[in-house]
Order: C-alpha cells, then sequence, then structure tokens
C-alpha cells in the first residue's frame, strides 16, 4: 500500500514562470527615431522564426471516461484527470504527504483547524484562486458542492463522505467550516475531490431541478487545474490545454491529448512504437518488452493488494468457518515462488490489506509456505481423505471450494498454480471466472451474493487514508440492503469494535496502534490471505522530463512536466 506520514506536513510549491511559445528570450521594443535604420531597398526581406512546436503529452487510457462531473463518477480513469482540469483542495505527493491546492494547510489541532472534539474541521482557502474563466474560487463554491451531493434529486455516485457532515458554512469568502455528525478520522483522504462552480452550474440546477443531464458533465469548460478542458471525442480522444492563468503557474507542457484504446495490447504497442507517452496498469509479463523500447517504468503504491478472501456466510462451504482451515489455504500456497515465477521477482509477497504502510503491524510476515503445517492443520480441524478419492471430507461433505475471480489473464494463472499446490494437501477446487465478477449483489455478482467459498481481486483503502467500512458486519448484502461492500461476510464484533475506534481517533499515533490490532486480527484469522502487492506500474516516455507520480493523486505535479524536445 503506501507510505503515509502520520503527521501532515505543507508543502510549499514554487510558482512556475514560463514564457511565451515555449521560452525564448524576450523580444526588445524596436528602436525608433535618430536610432531607427531603413533596410537598404534591396536587402532580403526577412524571415519570419519559426513557430515553435507544441508540447503535446500523450497519455492511453484503457478505458473511457463516463461522466467528467466529480459527483456522478467513481471511475479511476476519471478521476485521475481531475488533477490535470478540475481541482482537489490538496493532493498527496509521492511521499503521501499533503500539498496544498486550494487550501492554504491541512488542518490540525495544532493550528487551530480542528476543534478540540475532532468534530469541527476548518478550511483556510487561498485568496488568489480562481475557475479558469476568471470568476474567484470561494467557501461558496465548497458549500455549494456539498448540498450538490446532498439534494435528493441528483443522482450522484456516492454521498460519502458528506452524508455524515452536520454541516457546512461559508464563514467567509476565504473560510470554510465543516462540522461532522461524529468524528470522521478519515477525511483528509475523501474530502474535496473535485469542486464544481457555483456560478456555472447553480442556474443549471435551478431551471432543471438537478444536475442530471448538465451539459457541464460532458463539457465542464470552466475548471481549476493547471489544464483547461477542450474537447471530448466520443470512443476516441480528449484534450486538455494549457491554463495560462493557473494560480500556481502555468504547466511547461501545452496538451494533454489522452487517447483511448481497446484493451492492454493496444496501450502496450502505442508505448513501444512512441505514439504514447504515458500508460498504466501494465502487466508484469509487459514490462521487460517495454523497458527493451526506451520506457521508463514507474511504481506507485496506491493501496492496492491481491488476495484471497474467505466466504464466511450462510452459502459458504462450512470448512471455511474454522480458523485452522483458513491458515492451512494459506500454508499450502506458495506464494513467494508465484511472485518469482508469474510476476517476474518485480513486487513482493503481501500479508495484508495494509501493506506498505505504517498501519500494518511490523510483526508481521507472510504465512510461509508449509504443506506440512497445512496438514497438520486439516487433520487437527477433523478434514480427513475417509473414502480415498483425493480430496478431505468431514460429515460427508468433500473440502472442495468454489475458487473464483475475473477473466484476467494473471488470475487465471494464479488459479491454476493455486488449484495443483492446494490439491496436494486434500483441498479440492471449482474454478470460475466471471465476466460480472465485480457485479454487486442486486446485480447477482457471484462475489456478492456469496456463491464463491473464495474468491481474488485487489481492492484499496480510502488510500492514503487505511479506513475500510466492509469488514463491518452491517455491510453484508442482503435482499434488503444490497449495496452491501462485505462480501467475505465476516462480522467479528472485536474487529468491529475496533473499527469504530480508530474511526473516531484523532490523535494519529493512537490510531495507527489500533490499526495494528486490526491488521494482526485479520491476518491470524485469516480472514484475507494476501497474495502479492499490486502496485500502479506507470510506463513513462523517456522524452517525458521532471515526472513524478503519487499512488494517491498521480499528476499532483503535472504542471512541472516537460518534453525534451
Amino acid at each position: 500500500m503506501k507510505h503515509l506520514k502520520s503527521i501532515f506536513f505543507a508543502m510549499v510549491i514554487a510558482t512556475l514562470l514560463l514564457t511565451a511559445c515555449g521560452g525564448g528570450p524576450a523580444a526588445t521594443e524596436a528602436p525608433t527615431g535618430s536610432d531607427a535604420t531603413e533596410a537598404p531597398a534591396d536587402a532580403p526581406a526577412a524571415t519570419e522564426a519559426p513557430a515553435t512546436e507544441k508540447k503535446v503529452a500523450t497519455f492511453i487510457f484503457t478505458q473511457e471516461f463516463d461522466n467528467l462531473n466529480p459527483l456522478y463518477t467513481n471511475q479511476w480513469f476519471t478521476a485521475i484527470t481531475y488533477q490535470l482540469w478540475s481541482c482537489y483542495a490538496w493532493t498527496y505527493d509521492d511521499q503521501n504527504a499533503p500539498v496544498p491546492v486550494l487550501v492554504t494547510e491541512l488542518p490540525t489541532t495544532e493550528n487551530g483547524g480542528i476543534s478540540e472534539d475532532g468534530r469541527t474541521i476548518t478550511f483556510k482557502l487561498r485568496d488568489d484562486i480562481v475557475w479558469s474563466d476568471g470568476t474567484p474560487i470561494t467557501a461558496d463554491d465548497f458549500v455549494f458542492t456539498y448540498e450538490m451531493y446532498m439534494d435528493p434529486n441528483n443522482t450522484v455516485a456516492s454521498q460519502s463522505p458528506y452524508d455524515q457532515m452536520e454541516s457546512v458554512v461559508a464563514e467567509d469568502p476565504q473560510t470554510v467550516v465543516v462540522t461532522f455528525n461524529e468524528v470522521f478520522a478519515p477525511w483528509a483522504a475523501t474530502l474535496w475531490k473535485g469542486i464544481i462552480p457555483k456560478h456555472v452550474l447553480q442556474p443549471v440546477f435551478e431551471a432543471d431541478g438537478n444536475l442530471n443531464a448538465a451539459e457541464y458533465n460532458r463539457t465542464p469548460m470552466v475548471g481549476c487545474g493547471p489544464f483547461n478542458f477542450a474537447e471530448w471525442e466520443a470512443g476516441s480522444f480528449a484534450r486538455f490545454v494549457a491554463n495560462d492563468s493557473y494560480w500556481l503557474g502555468r504547466p511547461k507542457l501545452d496538451e494533454i491529448f489522452i487517447r483511448f484504446v481497446p484493451d492492454d495490447a493496444s496501450q502496450i504497442a502505442a508505448l513501444q512504437s512512441g505514439e504514447g507517452d504515458l500508460g498504466t496498469f501494465i502487466a508484469y509479463s509487459d514490462i521487460p518488452t517495454l523497458e527493451e523500447a526506451g520506457t521508463q517504468m514507474f511504481t506507485a503504491f496506491s493501496g492496492y493488494n491481491e488476495g484471497l478472501y474467505i466466504n464466511l456466510g450462510d452459502k459458504g462451504h462450512p470448512a471455511l468457518k474454522e480458523q485452522g482451515v483458513r491458515q492451512a489455504i494459506a500454508y499450502a500456497t506458495d506464494r513467494a515462488s508465484l511472485v518469482n515465477d508469474l510476476l517476474l521477482g518485480r513486487t513482493g509477497v503481501a500479508a495484508t490489506y495494509w501493506d506498505n504502510t505504517p498501519f500494518v503491524d511490523p510483526s508481521i510476515e507472510p504465512y510461509p509456505y508449509d504443506p506440512a503445517k497445512a496438514n497438520e492443520l486439516l487433520d487437527a480441524a477433523g478434514w480427513t481423505d475417509s473414502n480415498g478419492d483425493g480430496t478431505r471430507d468431514k460429515d460427508g461433505v468433500e473440502l472442495v471450494l468454489k475458487y473464483g475471480t475475473t477473466t484476467r489473464e494473471i488470475r487465471k494463472e494464479i488459479q491454476a498454480v493455486f488449484q495443483q499446490q492446494l490439491l496436494e494437501v486434500g483441498i479440492g477446487t471449482e474454478l470460475i471466472n466471471a465476466e460480472n465478477f465485480f457485479d454487486g449483489y442486486a446485480e447477482g455478482g457471484p462475489a456478492a451474493t456469496g456463491d464463491l467459498d473464495i474468491f481474488e481481486y485487489s481492492t484499496v483503502t480510502q488510500y492514503p487514508d487505511p479506513h475500510v467500512s466492509e469488514w463491518y458486519c452491517d455491510q453484508i448484502p442482503t435482499d434488503e440492503a444490497p449495496d452491501g461492500s462485505n462480501w467475505q461476510a465476516v462480522c467479528d464484533t472485536d474487529l468491529e469494535a475496533l473499527f469504530a475506534q480508530e474511526s473516531s481517533q484523532v490523535d494519529a499515533a493512537a490510531r495507527e496502534a489500533t490499526f495494528h490490532e486490526i491488521s494482526k486480527l485479520i491476518f491470524d484469522q485469516a480472514y484475507f490471505i494476501g497474495i502479492y502487492w499490486d502496485p500502479d506500474i506507470w510506463a513513462i516516455n523517456s522524452r517525458l522530463t521532471n515526472v513524478k507520480v503519487s499512488g494517491a493523486t498521480p499528476f499532483y505535479n503535472i504542471i512541472e512536466w516537460d518534453i525534451q524536445q
């Protein structure tokens, strides 16, 4: 996952000055009067200086936007563009320290930005921030954004975390005061990711009663980032051009051209040929090919760890309710060899949800590959091969598990390896690959509905915050509450109490200690069995310079990116 710092500190961004048309020396004023000399009649006509070529970076996306309004999407490929044309109130650098963008600093108890009871947070805005049309950005825009999230007529993607708020008040043009119903510790990782302009969208809301069909959702001509939206050609491309009046300095790039491609193979071909300058979600098997083509590879931990989830629900296999059986699955799978063989040794074996962060108990090491230990645990739990068919059984029930995941090739390869290794200790598996794997309970998704005994995928916390809600008992999906995210149906009252404790802890050190307990409990119970670290892998053309990548906000320093011509 990440390298989140326990204590936030502000980062001052130096204003970048860029001269027009490629940064040449400023033109001198033509001489007049007696200093001026007339060119001879037969002198050759002056030749016009060649125009400097525009600096255009081409990004390759394997998924097209669904909606550009921050309220109406949580699609990752859309959200990362907000650092281009929209704005977060703050971003995170490549060390996961917050970088103020709209605010002067991150509120803390020390600077008076967080109240003693932890419920009220005061944000101080810069006084030079403006929308791309020159209109000042004020606290009223924050209040309007909150109101639009919460208005029931707007069918927004999610109201979280704004539904945790008691009030949002514009105390003055540069002061936003947020009061939560209860202490909400993950606020820094979840708030103000994309502010919308009140002066543009309030008239739309008043006329239509909602923003669901606002033209802004596809053509947000007024933004607040270092680039301005230019156009979006469905199925083909989108363009963003430099915002000459951006308050932190004009970006060095003149344009970002995003090309949508249908699959990974198309992306790799574009990167390899040099037609693309940036791509992501690169398969480990493709890295050597890209490196041979001179492409730079950047790895950024962003909270993702591939792992096995164990279904403890009523529809899950009864053997999985026993801690020893769950641990046996961990001991029976050789994840270290898998990382070396299938992932070329370019990542590490995951132990928990929170690997690579301060929030994982430092004493935790991944379960080692130990088939003898797995056999010992299964024997102790009473699962033996009484009928000699090669799989263990107990009380007439065969230990055969439905093991499901997506159709992604690397996951199919992992399934095949684990199937063989699990069979060696008497655990049979039925492999399932579902196109609708990520569908929710209401849509009949196989994981959400409990139809799988173990299932594999990579999930993320509210990075860089460690909080997750998918372990809560009330998040187990049902007919009455189909939106629940606890697909593994774990309901552990000790775990629930620890999550309730961390979510209300203002003190960073105390909260970190609570997460050490959480990570240790989940690990010991083998509710989640880590497979490998799944960081974001970025392929960057070597002609792009000054590039840094953050796992939380990838393009946080985009104004500094440049092209070596």
